[in-house]
C-alpha cells in the first residue's frame, strides 16, 4: 500500500499542545544548525519531527567510529559520508518536502552572512572547541537580531543558555574577548553550567583534556539537548512561554535527577564565576 505524505495529517499529534495555526506558523520559519556531530544532528531531527520544514544546515566532516556513541546519523552505513549528506536525507525521510540548504564546508566568515540569511532562529551545534567561529556566529546572530539557542550536552544532562535580541549578548556574557583557547575553554565550560551538576560523577577525569580539545560525552545529554532545544525553539518561534534570556539560564542533569535555575548578572565577570574560572585554570594548567 502506498500512503502519500500530508503534513497535516504526518504532524497531527502535535496539535493540543500546538494549536493548528502555531503549527501552520512552524512550517514556515527557518532555523539555521551549525555541526551536525552529537547534538547538531539530533536537533535537526527532532525540529523536522516538531513539523519545521526549512533550515541551513552546515558541517563539513564525515562520520568515523568515535562518533557512533552519540550522533544519530553515525552507522555502520554511513562511515566515510558527509554528515550533512546523511542527516539531510534522514530529515527528508521524516519530511520529503522539507528545504534544506546545506553548507558542506561548514561556516566561515565567507558564507555566515548566507547562512544566516532569511532565518529565523539559530541553534547552537558546533563542536565544544569551535571557538573562533562560534564567537563570529554568536556576534553575527547579535547584529542582525536572530535569537539564539545552545543547549550544552554535559555528562548525563543538558545546559540551556538563549541569547536574545536586545538582551545581554553571548561575548558580554563569557567575556571571550581575544583569550587564548584554553582560557576560553574554561570560560565556556563555566559558563555553559554555573551549577556544575555533572561535575561529582566525573568518573575518569583524565578523559578531559582541554588543552588537546577532548572530552567525554553521552548520547543521553545528546538526546536531552534536543528535547530542551526544541522546546526552547517552539517557545521563541510562536512567542509564547518563558524564555529565559542570559545571564539566566537552566541545567538539568538526569543522573542526580536535579534541575538548577541559574543568574549571573555581568555573566564571567560576576565574582563566582570569577572565582570558578580561577579554579579550572589551576585544575588544567598542569595539561597545557
Amino acid at each position: 500500500m502506498t500512503i502519500s505524505f500530508r503534513y497535516e495529517q504526518a504532524f497531527s499529534r502535535n496539535i493540543g499542545w500546538v494549536t493548528p495555526e502555531e503549527q501552520a506558523i512552524l512550517r514556515t520559519k527557518r532555523i539555521a544548525i551549525a555541526g551536525g556531530g552529537g547534538v547538531g544532528g539530533v536537533h535537526l531531527l527532532t525540529l523536522a519531527r516538531l513539523g519545521i520544514t526549512k533550515f541551513h544546515l552546515a558541517d563539513f566532516d564525515t562520520f568515523d567510529l568515535p562518533n557512533f556513541n552519540r550522533q544519530v546519523g553515525a552507522n555502520m552505513s554511513t562511515l566515510g559520508q558527509p554528515k550533512a549528506d546523511v542527516l539531510a536525507r534522514m530529515a527528508r525521510d521524516i519530511n520529503p518536502e522539507i528545504d534544506i540548504q546545506l553548507f558542506p564546508e561548514g561556516i566561515n566568515s565567507d558564507n555566515l552572512a548566507a547562512f544566516f540569511s532569511g532565518v529565523d532562529l539559530y541553534v547552537d551545534s558546533l563542536d565544544f572547541f569551535a571557538f573562533e567561529i562560534r564567537q563570529k556566529t554568536f556576534a553575527m546572530c547579535a547584529t542582525l537580531g536572530i535569537p539564539a539557542t545552545t543547549a550544552a550536552p554535559l555528562g548525563m544532562g543538558t545546559a540551556l543558555l538563549n541569547f536574545m535580541p536586545g538582551k545581554m549578548t553571548f561575548e558580554e556574557y563569557f567575556q571571550w574577548g581575544d583569550l587564548p583557547d584554553l582560557d576560553k575553554a574554561i570560560r565556556f565550560a563555566v559558563g555553559l553550567a554555573p551549577a556544575g551538576l555533572h561535575r561529582s560523577y566525573l568518573v575518569f577525569p583524565e578523559a578531559v583534556n582541554f588543552a588537546e580539545q577532548r572530552g567525554p560525552s553521552t548520547i543521553m545529554g545528546c538526546q536531552l539537548c534536543a528535547g530542551v532545544a526544541a522546546t526552547e525553539s517552539l517557545k521563541i518561534l510562536l512567542g509564547r512561554g518563558d524564555v529565559l534570556a542570559a545571564p539566566h539560564g537552566m541545567q538539568f542533569d538526569a543522573y542526580r535527577n536535579r534541575l538548577s535555575r541559574t543568574w549571573r548578572p555581568w555573566g564571567n565577570k560576576h565574582p563566582i564565576q570569577r572565582l570558578a574560572i580561577a579554579i579550572g585554570k589551576r585544575q588544567f594548567a598542569g595539561k597545557a
